[in-house]
């Protein structure tokens, strides 16, 4: 059972890490929870959009650039690994300079349709979607084979439903915590932890320590 459980782990804590960083997908998500405005459709696109992305990139890198991966394995390994870490400096960074706050201040009234068409434009309009999505998760699932790798995938696909659907329904209980910028501090902390040791098992994979 363990062996199951390493690969759906992996996959779900670096979804989850990469994901909740907060940006304009995450606070209209938030600010739809609050004022209680298509949640759930709101919710099920964002989630289904990153899992079509992360399947995407691992099917994808699988089997159209498996050649070419397997011959520049530990240098793909070693550029993965940095990039994990950078991005846990970043939000290390955060910790010292952030001052976000969600303010719950916006009474207006959206059509589901603009509503869709707004967390559309938010979610594939950044370039760091198909950054994390395609090619970083995909990058990382060449270290599985077979039964390990849909492990993997499902646990980084989990992670979108359970946090968009707890960041949209949870919102009522969070917004008056998450109006202390400390609270996001805390959270980039978290994120930044589990991005280091995440870079820290690749590049111990790729020979690069």
């Amino acid at each position: 059972m363990f062996f199951m459980l390493t690969p759906f782990s992996t996959g779900f804590f670096l979804g989850l890490s990469l994901i909740v960083a907060i940006g304009a997908q995450n606070t209209f998500v938030l600010r739809q929870g609050i004022l209680k405005q298509h949640i759930f459709l709101i919710a099920l696109f964002c989630s289904i959009s990153d899992s079509l992305l992360i399947i995407l990139g691992i099917l994808g890198i699988s089997y159209f650039l498996n050649d070419f991966i397997y011959e520049y394995l530990n240098i793909i390994y070693g550029f993965t690994a940095l990039w994990l870490f950078l991005y846990g400096v970043l939000r290390l960074r955060s910790i010292f300079i952030s001052k976000s706050k969600v303010i719950a201040n916006n009474n207006e009234s959206r059509s589901l349709s603009n509503a869709i068409s707004i967390v559309a434009i938010f979610t594939f309009a950044n370039p760091h979607v198909y950054l994390d999505t395609m090619i970083l998760i995909g990058s990382i699932s060449q270290q599985y084979v077979e039964l390990s790798k849909l492990y993997f995938a499902i646990g980084a696909c989990s992670a979108s439903f359970v946090w968009f659907f707890s960041l949209a329904y949870g919102a009522q209980f969070i917004t008056p915590i998450m109006k202390n910028s400390n609270s996001w501090r805390i959270l980039d902390c978290i994120i930044a932890i589990i991005m280091f040791t995440i870079a820290f098992q690749i590049a111990s994979q790729g020979n690069w320590l």
